[in-house]
């Protein structure tokens, strides 16, 4: 089954060594992921702040990069999920509503540590949340 992650779970998975990190790496070894196109950059942009607020190293952020760069991901254009993403604008922001609207048209759940995002009202997809998280 094809699971959608966002790039809260990535990162969690590829720099976090607790318990949403153990989480989130056994997440990431399914078969079938998906993602909006953004989410690299995204993921990459909490790894820059990672290290630049000295959370992680350099290198680990750099190791991270590389790896983040070797997932396997089915990624999504926004155009053919337009639509959705707009009519979902007044709860969540458009970046979330992005993969909300994937994981919906797939029939698939969204895995996230954004338990905000997981409460709001709107989505019509299952999310998956961290039971650290959640």
């Amino acid at each position: 089954m094809t699971l959608v992650i966002d790039a809260s779970t990535v990162v969690a998975g590829l720099i976090d060594s607790g318990t949403d990190g153990r989480w989130a790496e056994a997440l990431l070894a399914s078969d079938s992921l998906a993602a909006p196109h953004m989410m690299t950059a995204e993921a990459a942009n909490i790894l820059r702040r990672s290290a630049a607020a000295g959370g992680i190293s350099a290198e680990q952020a750099s190791l991270a990069h590389a790896d983040l760069l070797d997932l396997r991901v089915e990624f999504f254009p926004y155009a053919a999920f337009a639509t959705r993403i707009w009519e979902l604008r007044d709860n969540v922001t458009c970046y979330d509503a992005w993969y909300v609207a994937i994981a919906e048209a797939l029939g698939a759940p969204l895995a996230t540590l954004d338990v905000r995002l997981a409460n709001a009202p709107g989505p019509r997809c299952r999310f998956v949340v961290s039971e650290a998280s959640g």
